[in-house]
């Protein structure tokens, strides 16, 4: 490794519908220009090398569904508990391994399908996290994308929540978590749930707090 530089570690896979290789490569230029050097892995055989994840300070995954082994899922805990952050975004990160039950309990929810949804999101950001680094400056904001429905974890630091209206089956309309930071160990995740193509990213506010997403949770 380059000294004075950090590593990033791209693992991206999974359903093509949300392009995990084209989503990332436009973060790609990102992480160079702010220090990082960049290792792209295809396969979730990553999180078992043990050396490359000890020099990693930043993991960007974008992997949705798809089966990770224990072994796998062990290494990613690990490494975040060491200190290595997480960051992603939409499927890629809360609708990632259905089948392991301790994934949940690292990124801090889980996409439920089903839920009704609509065409686009309104986003808010919390007003008592207006000054965390990657909302700072940022309003409320529309994504032409259906939101995800999501249970998340009470250690979760919601930054932003997507709206959901009352419907035959909701009573009330509720806040939904759609941004939101947590820690792991001595490690930084930073989950959103916006992306689910590259659509979304042509809106400057999605584009922003997932750049200063990563910058957040890497060590």
């Amino acid at each position: 490794m380059t000294p004075g530089r950090r590593q990033a570690l791209v693992v991206r896979g999974g359903w093509d519908g949300h392009q995990p290789r084209e989503t990332t490569n436009l973060f790609l230029p990102f992480l160079d220009d702010h220090g990082f050097r960049v290792v792209v892995e295809d396969t979730l055989e990553a999180y078992e090398d043990e050396k490359l994840l000890s020099q990693t300070d930043l993991i960007v995954q974008c992997w949705t569904a798809g089966d990770i082994t224990p072994g796998e899922s062990a290494g990613l805990a690990a490494a975040v508990r060491a200190g290595t952050g997480l960051a992603g975004w939409h499927g890629g990160i809360v609708d990632a391994f259905p089948a392991d039950p301790g994934y949940p309990l690292l990124v801090g929810g889980r996409r439920v399908p089903g839920a009704p949804t609509g065409a686009t999101q309104l986003i808010t950001p919390a007003p008592e996290h207006a000054d965390h680094p990657v909302l700072a400056g940022l309003d409320a904001f529309t994504v032409p994308a259906e939101p995800y429905w999501v249970h998340g974890d009470p250690l979760n630091d919601v930054l932003a929540t997507v709206t959901f209206d009352a419907d035959e089956t909701r009573a009330r309309p509720v806040a939904i978590p759609a941004v939101w930071t947590r820690r792991w160990g001595r490690g930084r995740v930073f989950v959103s749930t916006l992306g689910h193509d590259l659509a979304d990213f042509r809106v400057p506010a999605v584009r922003a707090l997932t750049e200063r997403g990563l910058l957040w949770a890497s060590r």
